[in-house]
Formats: structure tokens, C-alpha cells, sequence
């Protein structure tokens, strides 16, 4: 039995494990964390030269942050003004990230990852209800 394989399949079943048993505001937590760690291993890609690996995890990325966006409900909450800001800011990320693959710019993915740890911090401070 190839050792790498088996490590996958561990990380796969404990990864759905603390998805089905994560409350909802966990599970936004895991999909910031998870749009992180897409553009960080974009950015390794882009430093390595492998493009194709780079548009994949800026993909991963954009889908994500797109998930997060379709989550927001502006009518449950208590400021829907401020939904609707969050809503622009994720569409203002996804649209720079796409630019960013375009172009193959570090920065780019740097500032949606600085934008996203703000919300996250943000995210992070309040107590799960």
C-alpha cells in the first residue's frame, strides 16, 4: 500500500469528520482558512513557475470566497447594510483574484488574503451563538 496514499485518504475522512460535526460558524471559519491556504499554495505555484497549479488553486480559491458570498442572508440579519458591504467585498476579491491569475500577480493574491484575514479576525472575534 503506497504510505502517501493512505495519508490522503486519512486527511480526507478526518476532514469530513470535522465538517459534519463543525457548527456553522465553524464551518465558515474552515472555508476562510481553506481560501488562505488556497492563495498561499497559488503564490508558492506562481514563485515555481507552475502556472497551471497556480490557476487551480486561485480557482480553488475564487470558489470558495464565492461560497462565503452565497452564505451571506442580508434579511436575517440585524445590519443588512452591512451584509451588503460584505457581499461588494467578497465580489471586489473574487474579481481580483481572477486579474490575478490573469496576470500572474503576487500582490494581487496578497492583498485579497490581507482583505480576507481582516474579515476572518473579524469572523474569529464573534462568539458562535
Amino acid at each position: 500500500m503506497n504510505p502517501m496514499r493512505a495519508l490522503r485518504q486519512y486527511q480526507k475522512v478526518n476532514a469530513h469528520a470535522q465538517v459534519s460535526e463543525a457548527s456553522p460558524h465553524r464551518l465558515v471559519q474552515m472555508l476562510m482558512e481553506g481560501g488562505l491556504d488556497r492563495m498561499a499554495q497559488a503564490k508558492g505555484a506562481l514563485s515555481r513557475g507552475d502556472i497551471a497549479q497556480k490557476g487551480l488553486m486561485l480557482g480553488k480559491a475564487i470558489e470558495i470566497i464565492s461560497g462565503l458570498r452565497d452564505g451571506l442572508e442580508p434579511e436575517k440579519a440585524e445590519d443588512p447594510e452591512a451584509i451588503q458591504r460584505l457581499d461588494a467585498l467578497y465580489n471586489y476579491m473574487g474579481n481580483r483574484l481572477v486579474e490575478a491569475n490573469r496576470v500572474n500577480d503576487a500582490e494581487m493574491i496578497d492583498e485579497v488574503a490581507r482583505l480576507l484575514i481582516t474579515v476572518k479576525t473579524g469572523w474569529d472575534a464573534i462568539a458562535p451563538q
